[in-house]
């Protein structure tokens, strides 16, 4: 009984966003702003989960996504759950913030001792993530984002396909193209023959 209750709510939430939304989009501006401040709650607890720590960085970041909503309105299809079109513009910001985070914090690593610079880590996953946002980093974005949605988030190439705006057989040569391009930068091959 829980569960159906539960699924009720989240069943209303969606449909109330949605119905602003849509008004919004046919020119009732009072729609548009409750949408956007009910939009944010939810936003703001989807990344308070995914940045338990980092807490000051949560608004920033709301901010970016409200804004990304925003512009990708035109984008929004009414037959499709509107949480989820959301929900992919925000893994896509938090992708984004994760790698420029890790790119700002690979400008300050001092290697001070060497002695124990092959020494397990308990940062291994970390390091391993930074490491991967440095060389997703050198890929042009239409190798680099269908990795980062497709491999990374999970998302389905047509889900990709609308949220980067390449075709479907576009995104999967990105991925091909963009994954042949990683295993060079692994191997210090770097040649660009693929961008």
């Amino acid at each position: 009984m829980q569960r159906t209750n539960s699924q009720d709510v989240l069943d209303e939430r969606e449909s109330q966003l949605q119905k602003l939304l849509l008004n919004g989009l046919a020119g009732d501006a009072v729609a548009y702003r409750e949408f956007l401040a009910a939009l944010a709650v939810h936003v703001r607890g989807f990344l308070r989960r995914r940045l338990a720590q980092r807490p000051t960085e949560v608004e920033d970041l709301l901010q970016e996504v409200l804004l990304a909503v925003h512009n990708a309105r035109h984008t929004y299809q009414a037959q499709q759950p509107l949480t989820v079109w959301v929900q992919a513009i925000a893994r896509y910001k938090l992708a984004d913030h994760f790698r420029s985070y890790a790119r700002r914090d690979s400008l300050h690593d001092v290697l001070e001792d060497d002695s124990d610079l092959f020494a397990a880590s308990d940062e291994a996953p970390a390091e391993a993530s930074r490491d991967l946002g440095k060389l997703l980093g050198q890929l042009p974005d239409r190798q680099r984002l269908p990795i980062v949605h497709v491999k990374l988030e999970g998302l389905s190439v047509e889900e990709t396909a609308r949220l980067t705006g390449l075709s479907g057989p576009a995104v999967k040569v990105g991925i091909h193209r963009g994954l042949k391009a990683l295993a060079r930068l692994i191997r210090g091959k770097g040649d660009h023959e693929d961008r």
